[in-house]
């Protein structure tokens, strides 16, 4: 069979990132039709926009998108393309499993954490009044003067329909990862409404759940601890669109960084596959980044595509040449490229396919 998946190379280290990547899965055996697209500041260039229509058409067709990762200017410039794409493909879930490989420098070893984070609403939605407009005018008059008339306003909305949806997907990749427990996680005891109605919905899933996942409820502030002190306490936690993103990079430092941090974000119609991390523009074009990260995202991809067998193979080979650490990028303490750990990690592909005499 073979599948039709579309390619963003995105920006900065993107391009040889998704390019050593790209060779990986294809040495796995598994067919696929590369559609490649461009988002992101080339796009913005050559297009006016960093998500031309072209891009989500593509996505909307083939259901399946493999991603590097996309400069988002800071303070000025365009919105996020990477929330944009959230947005517009409805990819309300988003999947950061977090492991510890051996041979990857940590204070911690044996973490398994799954972050599941709520990607449609919250604060990510961007609605937001700068000082001094007439909306941020009319909220202040609700506020009773608790807000200066020198401020800024963002706006948070958190709906019983997305809480509901998001622990769902939660539990139901809990139960068919034999995964034991989802533990919800916000702010309730401040933001009684918005972080009360995540609870309210999260325990009314949960009781469909009862005997088979166990269920348990922890504040942000407090999570953030447990998680530095014990984190082998935790398994599945799920998350509003903020904290998860906050907590999914925490605990990707638990397991040694954005490096080795894949991503994956579902919707009902379609699925785009991306590492947590930046584009890291500064080394662009010098063969230096660490792969890992676009690489176990493409093995999340592989696994979504019903291809078990070969997203097994290709994370112990990761995982067989990480441990061996000879042939690995700068941050995982060896000298290799980019392209070069995607070699490594293709050679070992090649050796698992070889009959065993």
């Amino acid at each position: 069979m073979v599948y039709n998946v579309t390619l963003i190379p995105g920006d900065g280290t993107g391009p040889e990132i998704t390019e050593a990547t790209k060779r990986v899965v294809e040495a796995t055996g598994v067919k696929i039709k590369w559609e490649e697209v461009e988002c992101g500041e080339g796009a913005m260039k050559k297009h006016g926009t960093p998500l031309p229509p072209y891009v989500l058409d593509s996505i909307r067709k083939n259901k399946v998108a493999l991603k590097g990762p996309i400069t988002t200017p800071i303070g000025t410039g365009f919105r996020s393309v990477n929330v944009a794409l959230r947005h517009e493909l409805d990819l309300y879930a988003c999947l950061r499993p977090c492991k510890s490989y051996p041979g990857v420098r940590s204070k911690y070893k044996d973490i398994d954490l799954v972050v599941v984070r709520e990607n449609t609403e919250d604060l990510y939605l961007g609605i937001e009044f700068a000082p001094g407009s007439e909306e941020a005018k009319a909220i202040r008059g609700f506020s009773k003067g608790k807000i200066k008339e020198s401020a800024a306003i963002s706006i948070k909305p958190i709906s019983p329909e997305a809480s509901k949806k998001i622990v769902k997907f939660a539990f139901d990749y809990a139960v068919g990862h034999k995964r034991k427990k989802v533990t919800a996680i916000c702010k309730a005891n401040i933001m009684k409404f918005t972080d009360g109605l995540f609870y309210d919905a999260a325990r009314e899933v949960a009781r469909q759940y009862s005997g088979r996942v166990e269920y348990e409820e922890r504040l942000i502030d407090n999570m953030c601890m447990q998680l530095v002190q014990k984190p082998e306490l935790y398994d599945v936690l799920v998350l509003p669109n903020l904290y998860g993103d906050i907590l999914s990079d925490l605990c990707a430092g638990l397991v040694g960084g954005l490096g080795v941090a894949p991503g994956a974000n579902f919707g009902d119609n379609g699925a785009l596959f991306e590492a947590v991390h930046g584009s890291a523009p500064k080394y662009t074009g010098q063969n230096k980044v660490n792969p890992t990260a676009v690489i176990l995202s493409a093995q999340l991809m592989l696994e979504h595509l019903g291809e078990t067998e070969a997203a097994a193979k290709l994370e112990r080979a990761v995982a067989d040449v990480i441990r061996e650490g000879k042939r690995v990028t700068y941050d995982l303490g060896g000298t290799a490229g980019t392209s070069q750990m995607g070699d490594a990690i293709i050679e070992k592909l090649a050796k698992a396919k070889q009959p065993v005499h």
